[in-house]
C-alpha cells in the first residue's frame, strides 16, 4: 500500500497547497490539478483491474482518503473515485471531470457537496444508480463547495441498480475518512501553536487544562481514524453497520475537534490567512454531509434492535465475511 499511499500524498501535497484550496472558495479552481489527477490514475484506484482500475480493496482506499482530509482538498476526488468505481462495476464508461455523489429524487433539490466544482452527478434513487449532468449554483458553502442541485430521471443515464442505500454508505466512510484526515493536520497544528505560543513566559502548552484538552483533541483524532478503517474494513458498497459506525463516530469526534483547535488558537484562528479556519470548516460540514452522528446513530439502534440477542460483539458480527 506504501507504493500508492507516499507518491499519491506527494501529488496531492504538490496540488492542493493552501492557497489553491483558497482559490477554489473563491471560484477559480486550478483545471491542471484535475487533469494531473486524472493522468495519475488513481481516480480509478477503487475500479476493478479488468476495467483498467487499480483494484484497490475498499479497506485499501481509505487511507488515500485520510490524505485528502488532510489537505483540505476542495473538488470531489474521493467521490469520483467512489462513481467511477461504481460506474466500472456497472460497465459503465466514466465521463471525464470530477462527479459528485449523491442519494436524492428526481426532480427534488438538493444540497451536494462538491457539487460547486462538479461535472456530474452519480445519483441513488429508488435503489438504482443515474449518471446526469451537474445543473447548479454554488450556494455559499465554501468549506465543501456544495451547490443546490436538481436533476430528473427522464433526461439522465440509468447505470444499474445498487445495493439500497449503498451510495450514501459510501459517502458516509468517505466523510469519516476526510474527517479522520483534517483532524489530524488540525491536531498537529494546534499542539505546534500550543508549544510555540508564550503567555507569562512559557508556552500554553505548558498549562495543564490546555494538556488535557489536547489530550481529547488526540483521542478524537483517533478514534475516527479508527472508525473510518472500520467503515471500510468490508464490502464496497460497506455494509450498514460498518458505515454507521465510521460516521457517527467522525462526526461525533469533529466537532470536538474544531472546537478545542479554536479554543487554543483563539483569535486568530478564525483570521482568513490563517490556515485553521480552511480545515475546520470542511470538519463541521463533513460532519453533517450525508447524516450526521444522530442520523447514523439511529440507523445503527435499529440495526442492533433487530440483530439476535445472543450477539454481543454487534459491530465485529455485523463485518464478519458471510
Amino acid at each position: 500500500m506504501t507504493d500508492f499511499l507516499d507518491p499519491f500524498e506527494r501529488m496531492i501535497a504538490a496540488l492542493f497547497s493552501p492557497a489553491a484550496v483558497r482559490a477554489a472558495e473563491r471560484g477559480e479552481p486550478d483545471d491542471r490539478a484535475w487533469t494531473e489527477l486524472a493522468a495519475s490514475g488513481f481516480l480509478d484506484a477503487l475500479a476493478p483491474e479488468d476495467a483498467g482500475g487499480a483494484g484497490l480493496s475498499f479497506a485499501d482506499i481509505v487511507p488515500l482518503w485520510l490524505v485528502l482530509g488532510r489537505h483540505a482538498v476542495p473538488c470531489p476526488v474521493g467521490e469520483t473515485m467512489i462513481a467511477r468505481a461504481l460506474l466500472a462495476q456497472a460497465g459503465r464508461a466514466a465521463p471525464d471531470g470530477p462527479i459528485a455523489i449523491a442519494a436524492q429524487a428526481s426532480g427534488a433539490a438538493g444540497r451536494v457537496i462538491g457539487a460547486a466544482l462538479a461535472r456530474h452527478l452519480l445519483v441513488e434513487w429508488e435503489g438504482n444508480l443515474y449518471l446526469a449532468g451537474v445543473a447548479g449554483e454554488a450556494d455559499g458553502g465554501a468549506g465543501e463547495l456544495a451547490a443546490s442541485v436538481r436533476w430528473d430521471s427522464e433526461a439522465a443515464t440509468p447505470v444499474g441498480p445498487i445495493v439500497p442505500d449503498g451510495l450514501r454508505r459510501a459517502a458516509a466512510v468517505l466523510r469519516a475518512a476526510l474527517i479522520a484526515g483534517a483532524a489530524d493536520r488540525l491536531t498537529t497544528m494546534t499542539a505546534g501553536y500550543a508549544n510555540e505560543r508564550i503567555q507569562f513566559g512559557k508556552p500554553i502548552g505548558k498549562q495543564q487544562a490546555l494538556q488535557q484538552q489536547l489530550a481529547v483533541m488526540a483521542e478524537d483524532m483517533v478514534a475516527a481514524r479508527i472508525a473510518a478503517h472500520i467503515g471500510g474494513a468490508g464490502s464496497f458498497p460497506p455494509a450498514l453497520a460498518a458505515a454507521a459506525t465510521a460516521k457517527s463516530v467522525a462526526s461525533s469526534a469533529a466537532a470536538r475537534v474544531a472546537a478545542i483547535a479554536h479554543a487554543v488558537h483563539g483569535a486568530i484562528g478564525i483570521s482568513e490567512e490563517y490556515d485553521l479556519q480552511l480545515y475546520t470548516r470542511r470538519l463541521q460540514a463533513w460532519r453533517l454531509a450525508d447524516g450526521s452522528e444522530s442520523y447514523w446513530n439511529r440507523l445503527l439502534g435499529a440495526e442492533r434492535l433487530a440483530a439476535p440477542s445472543g450477539s454481543v460483539d454487534f459491530v465485529r458480527t455485523a463485518l464478519a465475511p458471510a
